[in-house]
């Protein structure tokens, strides 16, 4: 757990290009660390080659819409991540819409928790797409 340690974008692009290479870590928490977009664009960019971590958690940072495209452009190729913790950011439903899109065809991801960064229609659309198994909200 490295939540509240104030890495901002800077670290948390070390981060990711680590996680690139990376072949032990699992689950990984930067909540409450000041990331913003493109923070969340290095983590995406990583995802898209990392193959052992399952969960992510990005609460309560600078994240808007912008880091939430990259995060769901990534799903449709990551078939390692299992769960995405981006509450308490500034995604709006323009982010959970791009999510739900890409959620319709990703069978990996189980948990999506935007929290109270959408309205009513992201969350309706997310609902949507979770099905019994699966807990977008």
């Amino acid at each position: 757990d490295l939540s509240e340690n104030q890495i901002a974008d800077i670290g948390a692009e070390g981060f990711a290009e680590a996680l690139k290479t990376n072949n032990t870590l699992h689950v990984l928490d930067l909540s409450e660390n000041q990331i913003a977009d493109i923070g969340a664009e290095g983590f995406a960019e990583a995802l898209k080659t990392n193959s052992t971590l399952e969960r992510l958690f990005l609460i309560e940072n600078k994240i808007s819409d912008v880091g939430a495209k990259r995060f769901a452009e990534v799903l449709k190729i990551n078939n390692t991540l299992q769960w995405l913790y981006l509450s308490e950011n500034k995604i709006s439903d323009i982010g959970a819409e791009r999510f739900a899109e890409v959620l319709k065809t990703n069978n990996t991801l189980r948990v999506l928790f935007l929290g109270e960064s959408k309205s009513y229609i992201g969350a309706e659309r997310l609902r949507v797409v979770s099905g019994s198994e699966r807990m977008f909200f």
